[in-house]
C-alpha cells in the first residue's frame, strides 16, 4: 500500500502552520525571521513550521502548504499528506507535506525530486560557510512517522533552534 493510499485511509493529521516563506520568494528565512540566504531559484510551495512541534533538529518542525500563495506569517489548518524526512548538518530535518486534498503520487515525486536537488545544493551552501555534517534526501514517508519523531512543544517556552552553526 503506498503512502498516499496509507494517509487516505487513515486520515491525514491535521496541523497549524505558520507561513514562514510565501511561494514564489527567493528569500530564505528560519523560523524566528532571520534572513538564511537568497536563492537563485523561487521556492516552489509556501514554506513553514508546525508551532506544536519541535523536530529533530531542535527547530520547529518545518512543513510544505501546497496551493496558491500565501503571505508570510498567515497560520493555516491544513491536513499534512506525507512527509520527506531530510539530513541536514548531520540532523534529522522532516518536512511535512501539506495539502487541503490529497496528493497524488506523481506530485509526490516531483516533491522528493525537488528535495532531492534541496540537499545537494544545502551541502553546497554548509560547505561554504564552513558547516559540517552530511545533507542527503532520506525519501518519502508518513506524516504520523514524522509527527512521532518530534516532539510536542505547547509547554516549551521555544525562542530559536537550539543548534547553532556560526
Amino acid at each position: 500500500m503506498s503512502n498516499l493510499t496509507t494517509a487516505i485511509h487513515n486520515e491525514a493529521p491535521l496541523v497549524d502552520v505558520i507561513i514562514e516563506i510565501p511561494k514564489g520568494s527567493f528569500l530564505k528565512r528560519g523560523s524566528t525571521g532571520k534572513l538564511d540566504f537568497i536563492s537563485p531559484v523561487p521556492c516552489p510551495f509556501n514554506y513553514g513550521s508546525v508551532p506544536t512541534y519541535m523536530g529533530l533538529d531542535g527547530d520547529l518542525l518545518d512543513a510544505v502548504v501546497l496551493g496558491p500563495c500565501l503571505p508570510i506569517g498567515a497560520t493555516v489548518k491544513v491536513n499534512a499528506w506525507g512527509a520527506v524526512r531530510m539530513i541536514d548538518r548531520g540532523f534529522y530535518d522532516d518536512k511535512l507535506i501539506c495539502s487541503y486534498s490529497p496528493i497524488s503520487p506523481w506530485k509526490q515525486r516531483l516533491i522528493l525530486l525537488f528535495f532531492i536537488i534541496y540537499a545537494k545544493a544545502k551541502s553546497l551552501i554548509n560547505l561554504t560557510r564552513g558547516h559540517r555534517g552530511r545533507n542527503s534526501c532520506e525519501g518519502w514517508h508518513d506524516a504520523a512517522s514524522a509527527l512521532a519523531r518530534a516532539t510536542p512543544s505547547v509547554h516549551i517556552d521555544w525562542k530559536g533552534p537550539t543548534h547553532t552553526f556560526k
